[in-house]
């Protein structure tokens, strides 16, 4: 690993991150609390960062390169999944319509694998941090994902068959409805902070937004008013960081 080091000028970490997700999607009604608190799953993945502060130890050119102190990349391959009902005052208790029955027995999940890759900013010094000056280190992150997606639809309602168009809201149009996978991009951003466990080991926490280009990534895409952007979720991850020295 040290032949490595000065070969490509850069250290190797590796860690796994885990936490709630909060998926938004046409299930439920829109800037609804006990939509977002319903709709919620869990997410776990593995990451890869490389990270160039270790230049400084081999080119003298880069001692003062705010880059290799400032920034590092991130790549990850991710899974998350999460559970989804329709919650608000369309599905409340007193509404006793066939459209409001309808709902209720509509249900679905979401389940997404993820690979791709974020650019890292640290405000602070990475090099002060790595070496124990600094006991956190804030950052901010962006970047662009592959998603490959893989619904799950069903209904008690009726005959139960997910290709009959009467087993759902009336007010959607056919085809609304689809189990098949498929896959889109999305884009990632995020603000986390690492706090130093060890010279070899941090602890991370993330809090991350990720928007797909895909409105169907839920098996459910309607073109209602109340549906105006497409899917997205938000991923509370902690994660544990191990540094390859």
């Amino acid at each position: 690993m040290q032949l490595s080091y000065s070969q490509l000028g850069f250290s190797h970490e590796i860690g796994i991150i885990a936490g709630p997700v909060a998926f938004q999607s046409d299930f439920g009604e829109r800037y609804d609390f006990e939509t977002n608190a319903g709709n919620t799953g869990f997410g776990i993945g593995l990451v890869y960062y490389m990270n160039f502060d270790y230049l400084t130890n081999y080119y003298y050119y880069s001692k003062n390169n705010y880059f290799t102190d400032h920034f590092k990349v991130r790549a990850e391959i991710s899974w998350n999944k999460t559970k989804l009902n329709h919650f608000g005052k369309w599905v409340d208790e007193d509404r006793t319509s066939a459209s409001a029955d309808k709902l209720r027995a509509h249900s679905g999940e979401a389940q997404n694998w993820d690979l791709g890759a974020q650019l890292e900013y640290y405000p602070l010094s990475i090099k002060d941090f790595s070496q124990g000056g600094n006991s956190f280190a804030p950052f901010l992150s962006l970047g662009v994902h592959y998603v490959t997606y893989n619904p799950d639809v069903t209904t008690s309602y009726g005959d139960q068959n997910i290709d009959n168009a009467s087993n759902f809201y009336p007010n959607w149009e056919p085809g609304s409805i689809s189990n098949q996978s498929g896959s889109t991009w999305s884009i990632v951003g995020s603000i986390g902070t690492r706090y130093k466990l060890s010279i070899l080991s941090d602890l991370m926490l993330d809090l991350r937004v990720q928007s797909f280009f895909d409105d169907k990534t839920d098996g459910l895409d309607h073109q209602l008013a109340s549906n105006k952007t497409n899917d997205w979720l938000v991923w509370l991850n902690v994660g544990y960081i191990f540094y390859f020295d």
